[in-house]
C-alpha cells in the first residue's frame, strides 16, 4: 500500500518508496511494480505523473487526476515556480552551505545549465577505518535544484567531491560495498521531502512534505542523528 501524503479533487501526492520505478521503462525491464500502476489500483482512479524521480530515490511524487491539471503542473516545474527539497547522506564532510552552477550534458551530449543550492545539516565521523582513513565521515545535507536535469543532485555531489551513498552509477563504490557489507544496506540515501507550489486550480500555496523511509531512517541512527 503506497502512503498517500496529500489528495484533492486535482491531485494526489504518495511517498514513493526507493526502488520503485514511476512507470514502465525500457531500460528497466526487471521491474514488475511501478507507482503509477499500484497508484490507480489503490484508489481506483486514473493518474498522471506531473514530474519524474529516479528509480533509486524516495520521497514526495506527485500526480494529476485530470489532463487540465497536469498541463498547469507541467508548466510550473518547466518554470522552475516548483520549490524542491531533498535529503542525501554524502561521503565526507561537506562544507556548510554551497551553490553547484555545473551545467550537465543530456543523452544527446547538448549541456543544460543546471543549479543546485544545498545546506548541511549535520555531519558524522564513526572509529570505522576505511581505505586509508583511520575514520568514516558523512554528512546529511539539504539540497535545493532550481533546475531538473536528469540525475542533477547524484552528478552535481559527485562532482564536488561529496557523493550521494548507495548511488551506483556516480557515487562512490568503495562506501556502497562498505554499507553493503557493513550495514547491509543498498538504499541510496537520496529523499525528496518537500515540495512548495501554487495549486493549479484554486491558486492557494501548497507545502507537501514526506517523511524519511525505515532504511534511510535506519542509517540516521547509525549516524546517531536521530
Amino acid at each position: 500500500m503506497l502512503e498517500i501524503v496529500y489528495q484533492d479533487d486535482h491531485l494526489i501526492a504518495i511517498n514513493k518508496p526507493h526502488g520503485l520505478l514511476v512507470h514502465r521503462s525500457s531500460i528497466a525491464t526487471d521491474a514488475k511494480e511501478f507507482a503509477l500502476q499500484l497508484l490507480r489500483d489503490q484508489i481506483g482512479k486514473y493518474v498522471s505523473p506531473v514530474h519524474r524521480l529516479d528509480r533509486k530515490t524516495g520521497g514526495l511524487l506527485l500526480f494529476a487526476f485530470n489532463k487540465d491539471a497536469e498541463i498547469a503542473m507541467h508548466q510550473q516545474f518547466q518554470n522552475a515556480e516548483v520549490k524542491k527539497k531533498y535529503l542525501a547522506i554524502l561521503r565526507g564532510h561537506a562544507p556548510d552551505s554551497q551553490e553547484i552552477d555545473y551545467p550537465l550534458a543530456k543523452e544527446n551530449g547538448n549541456m543544460q545549465e543546471a543549479f543546485t543550492a544545498f545546506v548541511t545539516l549535520k555531519r558524522a565521523e564513526l572509529n570505522i577505518p576505511l581505505g586509508q582513513h583511520p575514520t568514516s565521515r558523512y554528512s546529511l545535507v539539504e539540497a535545493t535544484p532550481t533546475t531538473g536535469r536528469m540525475h542533477q543532485l547524484r552528478r552535481h555531489f559527485a562532482h564536488i567531491f561529496y557523493p550521494i551513498i548507495g548511488d551506483r552509477k556516480h557515487g562512490c563504490n568503495k562506501q556502497n560495498r562498505f554499507f553493503k557489507e557493513q550495514w547491509e544496506m543498498t538504499t541510496m540515501l537520496l529523499h525528496a521531502s518537500e515540495l512548495e507550489f501554487t495549486h493549479p486550480v484554486t491558486n492557494e500555496p501548497i507545502h507537501l512534505k514526506a517523511s524519511l523511509n525505515d532504511e534511510f531512517n535506519r542509517v540516521m541512527e547509525l549516524m546517531n542523528w536521530l
